[in-house]
Protein backbone atom coordinates (compact mmCIF):
# COMPACT_ATOMS: atom_id res chain seq x y z
CA UNK A 1 0.00 0.00 0.00
CA UNK A 2 1.58 3.63 -1.08
CA UNK A 3 1.01 6.17 1.45
CA UNK A 4 -1.15 9.11 0.39
CA UNK A 5 0.47 11.81 3.06
CA UNK A 6 2.12 14.36 0.82
CA UNK A 7 -0.55 13.60 -2.38
CA UNK A 8 -3.05 15.02 0.04
CA UNK A 9 -0.71 18.32 1.21
CA UNK A 10 -0.43 18.67 -2.81
CA UNK A 11 -4.52 18.50 -3.30
CA UNK A 12 -4.67 21.01 -0.64
CA UNK A 13 -1.89 23.42 -2.06
CA UNK A 14 -3.48 23.04 -5.30
CA UNK A 15 -7.48 24.08 -4.18
CA UNK A 16 -5.13 27.08 -1.97
CA UNK A 17 -3.37 28.33 -5.39
CA UNK A 18 -7.07 28.42 -7.28
CA UNK A 19 -8.39 30.49 -4.32
CA UNK A 20 -5.02 32.83 -4.27
CA UNK A 21 -5.75 33.67 -8.13
CA UNK A 22 -9.51 34.61 -7.34
CA UNK A 23 -7.72 37.08 -4.24
CA UNK A 24 -5.41 38.50 -6.44
CA UNK A 25 -7.78 39.34 -9.41
CA UNK A 26 -10.29 40.97 -6.87
CA UNK A 27 -7.30 42.85 -5.41
CA UNK A 28 -6.87 44.55 -8.93
CA UNK A 29 -10.06 46.34 -8.21
CA UNK A 30 -9.10 47.22 -4.78
CA UNK A 31 -5.54 48.98 -5.20
CA UNK A 32 -7.16 51.78 -6.81
CA UNK A 33 -10.01 52.34 -4.22
CA UNK A 34 -9.78 55.13 -1.78
CA UNK A 35 -9.58 54.61 2.03
CA UNK A 36 -13.41 55.35 2.23
CA UNK A 37 -14.61 52.92 -0.70
CA UNK A 38 -12.08 50.14 1.15
CA UNK A 39 -14.18 51.21 4.64
CA UNK A 40 -17.83 51.13 2.67
CA UNK A 41 -16.74 47.92 0.89
CA UNK A 42 -15.46 46.22 5.33
CA UNK A 43 -19.12 47.20 5.81
CA UNK A 44 -20.71 46.16 2.69
CA UNK A 45 -19.43 42.83 3.84
CA UNK A 46 -20.28 42.54 7.21
CA UNK A 47 -24.26 42.77 5.90
CA UNK A 48 -24.61 40.31 3.12
CA UNK A 49 -22.78 36.85 2.89
CA UNK A 50 -18.93 37.46 2.62
CA UNK A 51 -17.15 36.16 -0.22
CA UNK A 52 -13.43 34.55 0.79
CA UNK A 53 -11.25 35.49 -1.54
CA UNK A 54 -12.95 39.31 -1.59
CA UNK A 55 -12.39 39.86 2.22
CA UNK A 56 -8.66 38.39 2.19
CA UNK A 57 -7.94 40.81 -0.67
CA UNK A 58 -9.12 43.55 1.11
CA UNK A 59 -7.04 42.83 4.30
CA UNK A 60 -4.46 42.21 1.95
CA UNK A 61 -4.77 45.34 0.31
CA UNK A 62 -5.42 47.34 3.94
CA UNK A 63 -2.71 45.79 5.32
CA UNK A 64 -0.43 47.30 2.60
CA UNK A 65 -1.71 50.89 3.01
CA UNK A 66 -2.24 50.94 6.83
CA UNK A 67 1.13 48.98 7.81
CA UNK A 68 3.22 49.10 4.93
CA UNK A 69 3.19 45.26 4.47
CA UNK A 70 2.12 43.08 2.18
CA UNK A 71 1.35 39.61 2.95
CA UNK A 72 3.31 37.60 0.66
CA UNK A 73 1.35 34.34 -1.13
CA UNK A 74 2.67 31.95 1.26
CA UNK A 75 1.23 33.77 4.05
CA UNK A 76 -2.09 33.82 2.35
CA UNK A 77 -1.79 30.34 1.57
CA UNK A 78 -1.33 29.90 5.27
CA UNK A 79 -3.87 32.20 6.15
CA UNK A 80 -6.33 29.88 3.83
CA UNK A 81 -5.26 26.69 5.54
CA UNK A 82 -5.82 28.20 8.70
CA UNK A 83 -9.46 28.61 7.64
CA UNK A 84 -10.11 25.80 6.18
CA UNK A 85 -9.39 24.09 10.11
CA UNK A 86 -5.95 23.25 9.20
CA UNK A 87 -2.57 23.51 10.96
CA UNK A 88 -0.23 25.83 9.36
CA UNK A 89 3.48 25.70 10.15
CA UNK A 90 5.89 28.93 10.02
CA UNK A 91 8.76 29.25 11.14
CA UNK A 92 9.77 32.78 13.29
CA UNK A 93 9.89 35.65 11.11
CA UNK A 94 7.80 33.78 8.42
CA UNK A 95 4.81 35.78 8.64
CA UNK A 96 2.77 34.37 11.33
CA UNK A 97 1.12 37.05 12.73
CA UNK A 98 0.39 38.52 9.52
CA UNK A 99 -0.89 35.33 8.09
CA UNK A 100 -3.64 35.51 10.94
CA UNK A 101 -4.93 38.47 9.69
CA UNK A 102 -6.90 37.19 6.75
CA UNK A 103 -9.11 34.32 8.03
CA UNK A 104 -9.74 36.54 11.47
CA UNK A 105 -11.60 39.20 9.53
CA UNK A 106 -13.27 36.77 7.66
CA UNK A 107 -14.69 34.59 10.52
CA UNK A 108 -15.38 37.85 11.87
CA UNK A 109 -17.79 39.08 9.11
CA UNK A 110 -18.97 35.22 9.47
CA UNK A 111 -20.22 36.19 13.42
CA UNK A 112 -17.63 33.42 13.83
CA UNK A 113 -16.05 34.70 16.39
CA UNK A 114 -12.22 35.69 15.92
CA UNK A 115 -10.03 34.65 18.53
CA UNK A 116 -6.22 34.24 18.21
CA UNK A 117 -4.36 32.96 20.90
CA UNK A 118 -0.62 33.03 21.49
CA UNK A 119 2.19 31.76 23.85
CA UNK A 120 2.42 34.93 26.40
CA UNK A 121 0.84 38.20 27.77
CA UNK A 122 3.54 39.56 26.03
CA UNK A 123 3.00 38.55 22.08
CA UNK A 124 -0.80 38.56 22.63
CA UNK A 125 -0.57 42.98 23.45
CA UNK A 126 2.65 43.23 21.04
CA UNK A 127 0.82 41.60 18.08
CA UNK A 128 -2.53 42.94 18.94
CA UNK A 129 -0.92 46.82 18.86
CA UNK A 130 0.79 45.75 15.73
CA UNK A 131 -2.16 44.32 13.76
CA UNK A 132 -4.67 46.55 15.42
CA UNK A 133 -4.52 48.96 12.55
CA UNK A 134 -5.96 46.81 9.84
CA UNK A 135 -8.54 45.49 12.40
CA UNK A 136 -9.46 49.19 13.46
CA UNK A 137 -9.75 50.32 9.51
CA UNK A 138 -11.88 47.26 8.93
CA UNK A 139 -14.63 47.87 11.88
CA UNK A 140 -13.60 45.43 13.84
CA UNK A 141 -12.48 46.34 17.58
CA UNK A 142 -9.27 44.52 19.42
CA UNK A 143 -8.47 43.92 23.07
CA UNK A 144 -5.99 41.51 24.72
CA UNK A 145 -6.70 39.32 27.59
CA UNK A 146 -4.49 40.21 30.30
CA UNK A 147 -4.13 37.85 33.51
CA UNK A 148 -1.82 40.37 35.24
CA UNK A 149 -3.58 43.59 34.68
CA UNK A 150 -6.87 44.09 33.72
CA UNK A 151 -9.16 41.33 32.67
CA UNK A 152 -9.99 42.72 28.90
CA UNK A 153 -8.24 45.63 27.54
CA UNK A 154 -9.16 47.26 24.67
CA UNK A 155 -6.02 48.03 22.36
Amino acid sequence: MKFKLFDRNKALLKKYNKVLAKIKEKEKELRTMPNNQLRLMSNKLKEQEPSLAESFALVREVSRRVLGMYPFDVQVIGGLALDDGKVAEMKTGEGKTLAATMPLFFNALRGKGAHLVTVNDYLARRDALWMGPIYLFLGLRVGVINPLGKSYEVV
